[in-house]
C-alpha cells in the first residue's frame, strides 16, 4: 500500500510537472505571437496615419483575445471541466446581448470608417444631404463633426457608413462650394459683372490673408423661375471656423449688389 501510493504520487507529479512545462511553452509561444502582432498593428496604424485612441482600441480587442485564448489553452492543458469556461462565455454573451445592439454596430462600422478611410481628422465632409463639417475626431462608436452652427456634432458610424460622402478637402484646403440662384430680369453677363465679379474682388482684397486661392464661380442652371450660379471659395485645411464665417460675407456682398442694382 505505502509503495502503490509512492508510485501513484511519483505519477502525479510527473503529470503536473509535465502540464507546467506544456503551460510555460504554451504561454511563451503565446507572448511571442502577442509580440508579433502588437508589432504589426503599429504599423499599420503609422501606414494609416490612424488616431492615438484608434490605435489603443485595436491593442485593447488584441489583449482580449489574446487573454481569451490564453484561458482557453490553459483550460484544455489541466482539464478543466468545459462547462466552465462556456458558462463564463454565456455570461459576457448575455452582457453583450443585453447591451445596445447599435453600439455593436457602431463599433463594426467603426472599423469600416478607420479601414476604408473615406476621411481624416480636420476634413471637411458632408454626409448625406444634410449633414457637412470639419471632422475633428474620429472614434470606434462616433465621428465628431465641428459644423457651420459652431457645435460638435457626433454622427454614429453606422449612419455614416449608410451615407453619401463629399470630401471637401483636396491638396490642403477646402474647396467649399455653394449655390446662389437669381431672378429673371438681369442678363449672365449683367449678374457676372455688376454682381459677382465686384463681390469677388472686394471679398479677395479683404481676406487674401485667410484664403489660398481667389473664389472662383460659373454658371450652373437655368429654370423658368431663375438661373444659378455656383461659388467655390478656397479656405486652409483644417480652418473650418474661417470658412463659416467667410461664406456668409461673400453671400452676402453679392446679394447687397443685387439689391442695389433691382432698386434702381
Amino acid at each position: 500500500m505505502f509503495v502503490e501510493n509512492i508510485i501513484n504520487f511519483i505519477n502525479q507529479f510527473n503529470i503536473e510537472t509535465t502540464r507546467l512545462i506544456i503551460s510555460l511553452i504554451a504561454i511563451i509561444i503565446i507572448a511571442i505571437v502577442y509580440k508579433i502582432l502588437s508589432r504589426t498593428v503599429s504599423r499599420i496604424s503609422k501606414q494609416l496615419e490612424l488616431e492615438p485612441h484608434i490605435t489603443n482600441s485595436l491593442f485593447l480587442i488584441l489583449r482580449v483575445i489574446i487573454i481569451a485564448s490564453t484561458i482557453a489553452i490553459l483550460s484544455t492543458i489541466y482539464e478543466i471541466p468545459a462547462t466552465w469556461f462556456l458558462g463564463g462565455s454565456a455570461l459576457i454573451g448575455a452582457a453583450i446581448g443585453f447591451g445596445s445592439s447599435q453600439t455593436i454596430n457602431n463599433i463594426i462600422a467603426g472599423f469600416y470608417v478607420i479601414l476604408s478611410r473615406p476621411f481624416k481628422v480636420k476634413d471637411y465632409v458632408k454626409i448625406g444631404d444634410n449633414i457637412e463639417g470639419q471632422v475633428e475626431e474620429i472614434t470606434i462608436n462616433y465621428t465628431k463633426l465641428y459644423t457651420p452652427s459652431f457645435n460638435i456634432l457626433m454622427i454614429p458610424n453606422t449612419q455614416i457608413m449608410n451615407s453619401r460622402i463629399m470630401n471637401c478637402t483636396h491638396e490642403g484646403f477646402i474647396r467649399y462650394v455653394f449655390s446662389l440662384s437669381f431672378p429673371h430680369g438681369l442678363s449672365n453677363e449683367e449678374i457676372i459683372k455688376k454682381c459677382i465679379e465686384p463681390a469677388i474682388e472686394e471679398f479677395h482684397e479683404k481676406y487674401s490673408e485667410k484664403q489660398l486661392r481667389k473664389p472662383e464661380y460659373y454658371f450652373e442652371s437655368l429654370t423658368h423661375i431663375s438661373k444659378s450660379f455656383r461659388i467655390r471659395i478656397f479656405i486652409p485645411k483644417g480652418e473650418a471656423k474661417i470658412l463659416y464665417q467667410l461664406q456668409p460675407e461673400l453671400l452676402n456682398m453679392i446679394t447687397k449688389r443685387w439689391e442695389t442694382i433691382i432698386k434702381k
